[in-house]
């Protein structure tokens, strides 16, 4: 079982696939199992690498709270543990916030960039409504299962079967984050901001988001886009806040077609010494 070791807290990691690496990095309280429905076709083609976040899945739960800037160092020791010195960076909503400062500390080490459902923070970016607001706050003295049927509405579109919302919460049923871990998350991500930053981004980057995302209302991904120099935008009809469960297939197309058009990297999967 591979853990990377940054300054004293435990990452948890594995690696599927062969071939140029990418970097998952998950959201808010989620481990990196649920990287699920997107993980295996991205493994027929590269070599992916994804990362529980420090407070959730197999990481350690050190006291909060969390800085983005100390996650995205936390990734940075994923891809020093796996022998990796650049990859394909690709983050989901406070994941996205990670690989934003993951592309901004760690510049030369990203080849690409995929930044899905997120935002860049500060007084500049779109907020939810209340109601999701208030949902995110009653999460810490919720139980698991709770947890997850308050979140449905604001993170599945309306059309998405209900089973495929119950494989989701199946995944990540057996590694549920204390209340103190995801308030620690939280407490970074309300600290943070990227918006003044963003043109200092270099990599290619592809943002995409949900139409429909209410806990991450679309608007933030437009505004990233328009920030970062030369960015690809793509909105996905009839997607929520988790779009690969949602709309696979629009999802897939996309991330496919924008990584098949960068410049492979003959060095990027090299192990170091």
């Amino acid at each position: 079982m591979p853990f990377a070791d940054n300054h004293g807290t435990k990452i948890y990691w594995d690696e599927q696939g062969t071939g140029a690496p990418i970097l998952l990095i998950m959201g808010l309280g989620y481990p990196s199992a649920m990287w699920y429905r997107t993980r295996p076709a991205l493994s027929a083609s590269y070599r992916t690498i994804a990362l529980d976040n420090r407070g959730a899945g197999q990481s350690d739960v050190p006291p909060g709270p969390y800085s983005i800037v100390g996650m995205a160092s936390d990734a940075a020791a994923v891809l020093d543990a796996a022998g990796v010195p650049t990859a394909h960076v690709f983050g989901v909503s406070m994941g996205g916030m990670i690989a934003q400062e993951f592309a901004l500390q760690y510049p030369g080490r990203v080849q690409s960039l995929i930044l899905g459902c997120t935002a860049a923070g500060g007084p500049n970016a779109q907020r939810a409504e209340p109601a999701a607001i208030e949902m995110l706050k009653a999460r810490t003295w919720m139980s698991p299962e709770q947890v997850a049927e308050a979140a449905v509405p604001f993170i599945y579109d309306t059309a998405t079967p209900r089973h495929l919302i119950d494989e989701d919460i199946a995944q990540r049923q057996p590694l549920p984050t204390s209340p103190a871990g995801y308030l620690a998350q939280l407490q970074g991500i309300l600290a943070w901001e990227s918006f003044s930053r963003l043109p200092q981004i270099t990599a290619p980057t592809l943002v995409i988001h949900g139409k429909a995302d209410r806990l991450v209302p679309p608007g933030n991904g437009e505004l990233i886009a328009a920030r970062i120099p030369g960015a690809q935008l793509v909105l996905i009809e009839r997607a929520s806040h988790l779009f690969s469960t949602d709309q696979p297939e629009a999802a897939e197309t996309a991330i496919f077609e924008f990584l098949a058009a960068q410049p492979i990297d003959a060095n990027a999967g090299e192990k170091r010494p």
